[in-house]
């Protein structure tokens, strides 16, 4: 550990060099920084990491069968586990992808499910992600560049090895493909988590793509190639859904591929993560995650949720109007860290604003108890301090089950006042070792 802590600047200059950054639109401007490192891991033991593998894995065969529910035969509302409205009113619900099957049945194909541990010893899941979760390429490269500088450190110690990732996403693809080539597809350059773009398609013998590489003809996606056009059986996507294809979707889109669903809906091609399962990754839809489980599974849930309460419900909202001043209250349609509004940090006209917004539009926010979760040490200015830190696993689903990759993305915040870890807020990352034995 005290080799790779003598080696920080030297792996942060590394990461540097290979374009490890993140982009970050704000205000109009892209602007680019590095992604910051911090050479102390994480460290979960065996006997913990097998019930989270668990757990995560129970958690996303849900929400797949919930997917495949949601844009097929609508059981769960039927029986009413799930309010039917609250789906059809969800910012992710796409009626474009009523009745279409992907190939292999399978919707979140890529899962980040994002866990914080608390000081009570319990994993708290905080959201699930399943359009296009990023992230596992800053830990895998991390990886690699940590056994360069202090090969003995991971010789000593008993850690799951982590490279296999590239193997585990090339698989999931092959294993939904309907033949032909595998695209990793970017927006290009300015993209925020461009450098994993092309990173994991290098991991996984894939083809970087951008729109102008790919058009579809009779139904079908095809790749110019310079060896000529090359038919396209799964398209690992890292454009939103609404971008995707113009003449469905978002017609001003010049990022997007047209009559891309045209091609989906026919069958011939794989699209890595299925369009509409932003319905599922709702914030809001969270809250009933853990009854889907014992619906679809008929388990109960290994990880449970935050303590969330829901607007519409009319005992939820007196409760969170009893209780905003220690709530943290999150906007369901916003990521990266936005739309998140701690009550506790606000004064009596702004907490007087927000109540009334909630009361004014309850569908589009939930509650939540504040986690008082674990401190991390980091490295900052050369002294160990600790931080707020976050998990971002990532569970992969094929068509031959679902897997845990043994690793993630430690997030951390730098500011040690805040409890928000996210990238686009400024904060850093680390390794997370996931110890054998």
């Amino acid at each position: 550990m005290n080799d790779l802590i003598r080696h920080e600047r030297q792996i942060n200059q590394q990461l540097a060099r290979y374009g490890v950054k993140f982009g970050i639109y704000k205000n109009g401007e892209f602007r680019e920084r590095l992604f910051p490192f911090d050479p102390i891991p994480r460290v979960i033991q065996a006997d913990e990491w097998t019930t989270l593998e668990k757990g995560l894995a129970q958690r996303v065969n849900a929400l797949n069968c919930f997917l495949r529910d949601i844009y097929g035969e609508k059981k769960i509302l039927a029986d009413g586990i799930v309010p039917q409205d609250f789906v059809y009113r969800s910012p992710g619900y796409m009626p474009q992808c009523e009745g279409i099957l992907p190939p292999g049945g399978i919707y979140s194909h890529i899962s980040g499910i994002d866990l914080v541990k608390g000081k009570d010893g319990v994993w708290y899941v905080l959201e699930d992600n399943l359009r296009i979760p990023s992230g596992a390429s800053y830990p895998l490269i991390a990886r690699g560049l940590c056994r360069r500088c202090s090969p003995e450190t991971f010789h000593r110690s008993h850690i799951i090895d982590n490279r296999n990732y590239g193997d585990l996403l090339r698989h999931t693809m092959e294993s939904v493909s309907t033949g032909g080539i595998r695209v990793v597809f970017t927006p290009g350059r300015y993209n925020a988590a461009y450098f994993e773009h092309s990173y994991l398609a290098e991991k996984s013998g894939a083809v970087l793509a951008e729109a102008s590489d790919l058009y579809v003809r009779d139904s079908t996606l095809y790749y110019r190639s310079i060896h000529g056009d090359e038919k396209v059986g799964a398209i690992y996507r890292r454009v939103s859904d609404e971008y995707m294809d113009p003449l469905c979707f978002e017609p001003s889109s010049l990022i997007g591929i047209p009559n891309l669903m045209t091609a989906y809906r026919a069958g011939n091609v794989a699209v890595i993560n299925a369009f509409g399962n932003g319905v599922a990754d709702d914030k809001g839809i969270y809250y009933f995650v853990p009854k889907m489980i014992r619906y679809y599974l008929g388990e109960e849930p290994i990880l449970q949720n935050a303590p969330t309460y829901l607007p519409i419900d009319e005992q939820d909202m007196k409760y969170i109007l009893d209780h905003l001043d220690s709530l943290v209250v999150k906007d369901v349609a916003e990521a990266g860290g936005y739309g998140v509004v701690f009550g506790s940090k606000l004064s009596k006209e702004k907490l007087e604003d927000l109540r009334q917004t909630v009361l004014a539009q309850p569908r589009r926010f939930i509650a939540q108890e504040v986690i008082d979760f674990q401190d991390l040490p980091i490295m900052d200015e050369g002294q160990q301090v600790d931080r707020k830190a976050d998990l971002r696993a990532f569970v992969l689903s094929s068509a031959d089950g679902t897997a845990v990759w043994p690793s993630g993305l430690t997030r951390f915040s730098r500011n040690p006042d805040s409890f928000i870890v996210n990238s686009s807020q400024g904060g850093g990352f680390k390794d997370t070792w996931i110890l054998s034995r």
